[in-house]
């Protein structure tokens, strides 16, 4: 027989990576939207307040779910609820969906049979998130708009305007020296032309690096603390993080959850690894025997106000309610400083835009003078 008839065939590839990734994709594709499952929460709650039994209720929202995503689900939770398990235990099976703390809160209002005020409150902290995060997104977006444009003005300008006007001068000044700015406009010119891969290039490094620093503890940690200490956003990220702690603190306690477990779903929701370590150390000292209200003074963040509420909440027995407070008062404030920010913002970074594009035109058109000046 031929060699190469009697060798074996090649074995196939197993094509688990590529199947694996493709089920993350999907999954990703079908997940659903936080504002769909805020809205599904808070119909499930109007349900079960009204007396729907959850079974009945989870396959009613399943008939109309806005996307395929939440009614796969909606689906897998009805399953679970069939299968005679808890609300809660398939929520666990759906980190990219529900986070701990609305899970932990939804397992509180099951175990004392307050499931529907507990679902329209976990509704409603997900509604303030959510318009927290679209309030950060558009104080962002237009900054990072009016930069954008004015760096891709001021490239084009550098790279193709520029060069032909200094041919020009070149041409028609006869070997006159050009005036200061526009000879630096020129020469930043050149350097810009010369050194635009190696600026691109560590551009993209320095992105590469910070998205892996970010992605360790350390990185981590002192990205905290280098934005908690930043002269304009460290007070709106201090006032985020309370209002934060505060609000998850307060609906778990209401919910009925334990201090501790309801301490551990705050820190773990604190959005900062430096509160979230700071929070650690006041859980170990509430677990010791301490009260809220001292062991959080000894954090910066929440010495002042939120200390002396809190206080005041554990002394009176309405600690729930006073936290609640807090958080309404920080968000309060982040809003007014969210439309402050963005109110000196705008004008000044148009200002900004138009003394550099205008020292450029002014620069460039500086020398013009002086060739009408000699033709004359």
């Amino acid at each position: 027989m031929h060699p190469l008839r009697s060798a074996p065939a090649p074995l196939p590839l197993p094509p688990v990576p590529a199947a694996k990734a493709c089920r993350v994709l999907r999954w990703q594709a079908d997940r659903p939207s936080s504002v769909q499952v805020g809205q599904f929460l808070r119909q499930l709650a109007v349900l079960v307040r009204a007396g729907v039994p959850l079974l009945r209720a989870l396959e009613t929202l399943v008939r109309q779910a806005p996307s395929s995503g939440l009614k796969t689900t909606i689906e897998r939770l009805a399953a679970a609820v069939r299968a005679g398990k808890r609300l809660s235990e398939q929520m666990v099976q759906e980190p990219g969906v529900f986070s701990a703390m609305e899970v932990g809160m939804v397992r509180a209002g099951e175990a004392g049979g307050a499931l529907a005020p507990v679902l329209a409150r976990v509704a409603a902290g997900r509604d303030k998130a959510q318009r927290l995060r679209r309030r950060l997104r558009s104080a962002t977006a237009y900054p990072s708009l009016v930069m954008l444009v004015a760096a891709v003005i001021v490239t084009g300008l550098l790279l193709f305007v520029v060069p032909r006007f200094q041919e020009i001068f070149a041409t028609q000044l006869r070997g006159q020296p050009l005036p200061a700015l526009t000879q630096a406009v020129i020469s930043t010119a050149l350097f810009v032309r010369t050194h635009v891969l190696f600026g691109v290039a560590g551009l993209a490094g320095f992105v590469v690096l910070a998205r892996w620093l970010a992605g360790t503890a350390r990185g981590r940690r002192w990205r905290d603390q280098l934005v908690l200490r930043a002269p304009v956003i460290g007070p709106l990220v201090r006032r985020i993080a309370v209002a934060g702690f505060a609000r998850t603190l307060g609906a778990s306690l209401e919910s009925g959850v334990a201090l501790l477990p309801a301490l551990a779903l705050a820190r773990d929701t604190a959005g900062n690894v430096v509160v979230a370590r700071a929070l650690a150390g006041v859980m170990a000292r509430v677990k010791s025997g301490d009260g809220l209200a001292g062991p959080l003074r000894a954090i910066p963040v929440f010495r002042g106000m939120p200390a002396d509420m809190i206080e005041v909440g554990e002394e009176s027995g309405a600690l729930p309610e006073m936290l609640s407070r807090v958080a309404e008062i920080y968000d309060d404030e982040v809003d007014a400083a969210l439309t402050t920010l963005l109110t000196l913002i705008e004008p000044a970074l148009i200002v900004t835009m138009a003394v550099v594009v205008g020292t450029l035109v002014i620069a460039l058109f500086l020398p013009i003078v002086r060739i009408i000046q000699l033709m004359g």
